[in-house]
């Protein structure tokens, strides 16, 4: 599996980190982060070791020093301005150096204390590259021991020396001329690095892959369509399974003490004609919990069988301890596309609750094993049907943030319908393979929310209204904040208990990524991008460049 670059290539990249190095020097030392370190993330607040903020997608800092009395003084510390293109990255801050992405799969590393550019790696992928029903975006690295991990948009796993930016090994995870794409940000394990694919949109069949570490060598690959035979394979019709879709293009959660990981699935495809493919249609729209060394899936569970409203259930999911029904239990929760909480035992794929947490008009409820009792009438029509939610959710890639402090899950809500059509559909391959289409409402007829969810009930504490629907998440912290942001521009922090907004901050265009904080000198950072700037704040009195 392994492919190497061309050697001027790879030679060419070490050059280009060599030159930023020579002319600026490195601050601080090699990063050193072993998959210990990753385990225990929350021991070291002052940093970001991977993309949710810890293995459990809290995307919660634990930093305090900004707080709800003093956050309104927050002020730019530095701003780095990135190459063109949707921002949607979370940086990764490791002992002083920030590693941060930039469209459509670059990666550049700065000194955390001034923004300074200290090498930077370009993907070189060809213009030419398919997104089939997704933008040119990527959301970031994952790192392990001295060594970052980026997907590319041509579906490409790059291990890069965090030190230099020089390339260490490069494998060709699938064809990108079949739709296949990355988008997400790696998760590295004990000597692993996993990732998921794009491209249902095209009718390419999702997988879940595993990579050795030090090698690159493909370790295990788990499908999410289910060969002839295979369990789950009765949920397909003929041989709709051959361009099932299932996408895996969110980075996945994990539980080093029950030594399990948990991988969120999309849609089946065709997206919006269902009736090319019969049946609830495993193992799409669904979470895996696998074995990170097999691969092997021990229990799933599936929240919109046989979707055709294209409601991936790709979003973040969060993983808490706490009590329930008296009785202490692992939980894994998460706000679907498709506008219901849940809440799983994560030990076994068991559903506890669900509950609606915003408008949607396509089901009744949930029954007691978590299946939604549908409502007849809301398929997509060739007319077309009007339905809430849009195809892009009442939640999407975003994250959502959990606090242990306060027992809320914050959710940036859509608040959105669609018209959704259906037509007919033949595969092509590295085609799209959609079998209709929709028009999402706009205007007045569409808003969006920040909402506080009881973590284990789902049901809404407080809401802070949005004008538009979101396109950003957001992260609460130990200083009784949320941070979030709005497609108006507004960088905005609300009180955690009540969310009463306390701050903001108009960055001139749309805030489309999900925030996160480290300390650098003892002084803590909020980090959120919009448009092409990446925004570091902090308080007055902080050492500024």
């Amino acid at each position: 599996m392994t492919r190497p670059r061309p050697a001027a290539l790879v030679a060419g990249s070490a050059l280009a980190a060599c030159v930023l190095l020579c002319a600026g020097g490195f601050a601080g030392v090699a990063a050193q982060v072993p998959f210990e370190r990753l385990v225990n993330a929350d021991a070291e607040p002052h940093n970001w070791l991977t993309y949710s903020g810890n293995y459990a997608s809290h995307r919660f800092s634990a930093l305090d020093r900004i707080h709800r009395e003093n956050v309104g003084d927050l002020k730019v510390i530095w701003a780095y301005q990135m190459s063109g293109g949707l921002i949607e990255t979370t940086p990764v801050v490791v002992d002083g150096v920030m590693y941060v992405t930039e469209p459509p799969s670059n990666v550049s590393a700065l000194d955390a204390r001034t923004g300074r550019r200290l090498w930077y790696w370009s993907a070189d992928v060809p213009a030419s590259t398919k997104n089939i029903g997704f933008p040119r975006v990527n959301r970031g690295v994952a790192i392990l021991d001295e060594t970052l991990f980026v997907g590319t948009l041509d579906a490409r796993l790059v291990a890069l020396d965090a030190r230099s930016g020089a390339v260490r090994w490069e494998v060709e995870v699938a064809d990108n001329d079949l739709g296949f794409s990355m988008t997400l940000a790696p998760l590295a394990l004990g000597g692993k690095v996993i990732v998921g694919m794009s491209g249902a949109e095209a009718g390419a069949n999702g997988f879940i892959d595993a990579y050795d570490a030090e090698t690159g060598a493909l370790v295990w690959r788990t499908y999410t369509i289910p060969r002839p035979g295979e369990p789950g394979s009765e949920t397909w019709g003929g041989d709709s399974w051959e361009h099932g879709g299932g996408s895996t293009w969110l980075t996945g959660s994990y539980d080093p003490e029950l030594d399990l990981l948990y991988w969120p699935t999309g849609n089946p495809a065709p997206d919006w004609n269902g009736d090319a493919r019969p049946g609830d249609n495993l193992y799409t729209n669904c979470i895996l919990a696998l074995d990170p060394d097999t691969g092997e899936i021990q229990w799933y569970f599936q929240y919109t069988p046989h979707d055709t409203h294209d409601w991936d259930a790709t979003e973040i999911q969060v993983l808490v301890d706490a009590d329930w029904e008296g009785e202490p239990r692992k939980l894994l929760v998460t706000a679907n596309r498709n506008a219901f909480y849940y809440v799983l035992d994560r030990e076994t794929g068991e559903f506890l609750h669900g509950v609606e947490y915003s408008k949607q008009t396509w089901a009744e409820g949930l029954d007691e094993n978590g299946r939604p009792i549908v409502i007849p009438g809301t398929e997509p029509t060739e007319e077309g049907n009007l339905v809430w939610p849009s195809l892009q959710g009442s939640a999407n890639w975003f994250s959502p943030s959990y606090s242990p402090d306060t027992g809320l899950f914050y959710q940036a809500t859509r608040i959105m319908g669609a018209v959704y059509y259906k037509s007919e559909i033949e595969y092509e391959p590295g085609q799209p393979f959609l079998g209709g289409g929709e028009q999402a409402l706009s205007g007045d007829d569409a808003s969006g929310a920040v909402k506080a969810l009881d973590v284990l009930t789902g049901d809404v504490r407080w809401e802070f209204p949005l004008l538009s629907p979101p396109w950003a998440g957001v992260m609460a912290t130990r200083g009784g904040l949320v941070f979030g942001g709005s497609n108006e521009g507004n960088i905005f922090a609300l009180d955690a208990e009540t969310g009463e907004p306390l701050w903001d901050f108009q960055a001139g265009a749309a805030v489309r990524t999900n925030p996160m904080s480290f300390e650098v000198d003892g002084e803590q950072r909020i980090v959120t991008a919009a448009g092409g700037v990446l925004w570091v704040f902090g308080l007055p009195g902080d050492s500024t460049p």
